[in-house]
């Protein structure tokens, strides 16, 4: 009897397949393939295909492949804690980016030493080529599978059974989730026994093999159980996972690159910024050398808003809540705002209060305050678009999990704008916003982005406006970012609540992608303060209002841009520009004199006539990253020159003075960022 023929679409072509056969069998040439998209759903590649499927190959480099593989490692290494620690019971185990953890009950901590060892356990198990085969359960039959797994008993019954999922689990949902419940079992491929298994929905790649020797276990730490600290602490172990040990190779590479570049530690090293204790959590003072790039950040780009028709203003640090009320921050914010300050309560000698008081909030934005600007006279069109302009210090409560360094602050200044338009106006507004945005990254050597849109999500009720409204403003920030030719990446539901946003998504030196400058769509804020223009027709209008913050805050920017440039910074932002060596003492007056003509040209300049060997001097001013070092000795002196030693090692000697006064000025006015 001839088998059945089915027709199926494989990776874009019409096929014809026997009927039984499964992915895994139309890709069996395919080694790279992981798991297959079939009708727009990742499957196992043992998945049986039905007639009219639609099926796509999934490589394991590709970024669903890495997180199949990486969470398929997840459970290679619970199976191997397991192994060397039978007590240890099972948290959950997604993939994220770059890697994956998995959480556990035990009783003691892990420690270098136990990772080490659970990784020569994994090469164990992945040289045994364990089969990974889904099955599906019942809850009843999921509960008894686990039934020795109290934390997995708990998901099953926040799942409440097939299609409910887990969201109430942070990383829940690789292990229950719409759809029928399964459990991954790996199969002994000699004996064909179960040897472990666990409660997840899957995929996973077809055997342990294909997670190779690329992986690693990178550290462990305390996790709380579902996120909340009124739960118990379990231990999370982290690690990574790559197609081929050179991918994983390259990784750890970068990831130690990025280490030396950690702005926190250069930060130290360079004396630029620094974080006490008696201030509290994120929030940094800047030292001399670190307030110097501070101030010419601030300058350059103050003097370009004015270039670019903003006019500069000032707000206060606090308001009277009710401020945030009006503008919709409250309650929508709360959690991100500090609490309120109660202020001007009077009591009588019994302690009574006679004169209630009123609840002050440390401001942590500042467009409510620029509306009441707007609003404090009346507006005409011909005023439109109205740019105000400010470097405006909020203060915001991030968890203290979540602080780090400069990137992540609780005190910061925002260069923050706000364009006040017509409906007409907006799309030419955006796109002036956009052109400035990049132009002021590229300054300061960013030159490597891409855009996201952030918009609504329909079913979330933390955005207000009607839906014509949302479609309006989305269609303008996505046309105008179309427009740029850079590539744009959708961010669904990362919209604020009073508009979808466009963010400029920059990579730095080493390939890492930052946030950096926003605009914001708003069409919420100017009705809530009722704020009005009018019309050349004389009617009253409503305008638009535009946010933008181009650095996002100076103190995240500067943290970008110190691991951007691995401290070395050009010389037009370098606190020193110039250190001045003379090769002995009997030069030093010679070197002052250089370091004369150099501040009289406004260089920042530093003579180094200390009681230090040559040498040592040399690798001073190499460990502090000056772009310019100097050095003079008796022929140059004899000869009015000096010779350079520049930050990669090279040399050019016997530059006459006034010649190298001129070079480095250039540079710095050029604004070369080398």
């Amino acid at each position: 009897m001839a088998p059945e023929l089915i027709q199926a679409n494989i990776d874009g072509q019409d096929t014809t397949v026997t009927t039984g056969q499964t992915a895994a069998d139309v890709f069996a040439d395919r080694k790279d393939v992981v798991v297959a998209r079939i009708n727009g759903d990742l499957k196992d590649l043992s998945t049986v295909l039905a007639e009219g499927d639609d099926v796509q190959a999934v490589t394991i480099d590709s970024p669903e492949g890495l997180d199949v593989l990486r969470h398929s490692a997840a459970h290679v290494m619970a199976q191997a804690v397991q192994q060397l620690r039978p007590d240890a019971k099972l948290g959950i185990g997604p993939y994220i980016k770059d890697g994956f953890y998995f959480d556990f009950d035990v009783e003691e901590p892990f420690t270098p030493e136990d990772l080490k060892a659970l990784e020569k356990m994994m090469l164990k198990i992945v040289n045994q080529n364990q089969r990974f085969e889904r099955q599906v359960v019942t809850p009843d039959e999921a509960r008894e599978a686990m039934a020795d797994e109290p934390y997995k008993l708990e998901l099953i019954e926040l799942a409440g059974g097939p299609g409910s999922g887990a969201d109430a689990a942070d990383g829940a949902s690789v292990e229950v989730g719409a759809g029928e419940m399964t459990l991954y079992n790996n199969v002994d491929r000699k004996s064909g026994d179960v040897v472990w298994r666990d409660l997840c929905r899957g995929p996973h790649v077809p055997a342990t093999k294909l997670i190779s020797n690329a992986f690693a276990l990178t550290r462990s730490a305390a996790a709380y159980w579902r996120g909340n600290e009124n739960n118990k602490q379990l231990q999370r172990i982290y690690g990574t996972a790559w197609p081929t040990k050179e991918a994983l190779k390259a990784y750890q590479e970068r990831l130690a690159e990025a280490e030396r570049r950690d702005h926190r530690k250069l930060g130290v090293e360079l004396d630029l910024f620094s974080f006490p204790d008696e201030l509290g959590s994120g929030l940094p003072v800047f030292h001399p050398k670190g307030g110097v790039i501070k101030r010419e950040m601030e300058d350059y780009v103050r003097r370009r808003h004015i270039e670019e028709g903003f006019e500069y203003v000032g707000t206060p640090h606090i308001s009277k809540d009710g401020l945030f009320h009006t503008s919709g921050h409250l309650p929508y914010y709360a959690d991100t705002m500090f609490p309120a300050l109660k202020v001007d309560e009077e009591y009588d000698d019994e302690g009574n209060v006679t004169k209630p008081g009123q609840e002050y909030r440390l401001k942590a934005m500042n467009c409510p305050m620029h509306n009441l600007i707007f609003r404090s006279r009346g507006r005409s069109y011909r005023e439109l678009p109205l740019r105000l302009f400010e470097f405006g210090h909020v203060y915001r409560y991030e968890k203290s999990g979540v602080v780090h360094g400069l990137t992540r602050v609780r005190g910061f200044a925002q260069d923050d704008s706000h364009s006040y338009v017509t409906k007409e106006q907006a799309p030419a507004e955006v796109k002036h916003l956009l052109n400035f945005v990049l132009s002021l990254l590229r300054d300061f050597g960013l030159d490597d982005f891409y855009l996201e849109l952030s918009t609504r999500d329909p079913e979330s009720d933390k955005f207000i406006g009607s839906d014509e409204q949302w479609e309006e403003a989305t269609a303008v920030l996505e046309n105008v970012a179309r427009e740029s030719g850079l590539e744009l990446v959708p961010d669904p539901g990362g919209a604020a609540y009073y508009g979808p946003k466009m963010s400029v998504q920059a990579r730095d030196a080493i390939g890492r992608t930052w946030q950096m400058s926003t605009i914001q769509y708003d069409f919420n804020q100017p009705a809530r303060f009722g704020l009005e223009y009018q019309a050349a027709d004389g009617t009253r209008q409503e305008p638009v209002m535009i946010h933008s913050a181009k650095f996002g805050s100076i103190e995240r920017f500067l943290g970008v841009l110190t691991e951007h440039y691995a401290g070395a910074f050009p010389a037009w932002l370098a606190p020193e520009q110039v250190r001045l060596v003379p090769v002995a003492e009997a030069f030093n007056d010679y070197v002052w004199d250089v370091a004369g003509k150099l501040k009289a040209r406004g260089v920042r300049v530093v003579v180094d006539d200390s009681s230090d060997r040559f040498p040592k001097k040399i690798r001073n001013a190499s460990k502090d990253k000056v772009p310019f070092t100097l050095i003079a000795g008796g022929e140059d002196a004899e000869a009015g020159a000096v010779s350079f030693r520049f930050r990669d090692g090279s040399t050019d000697n016997g530059i006459a003075v006034d010649e190298a006064v001129d070079r480095i000025v250039g540079v710095i006015e050029r604004r070369e960022n080398v």
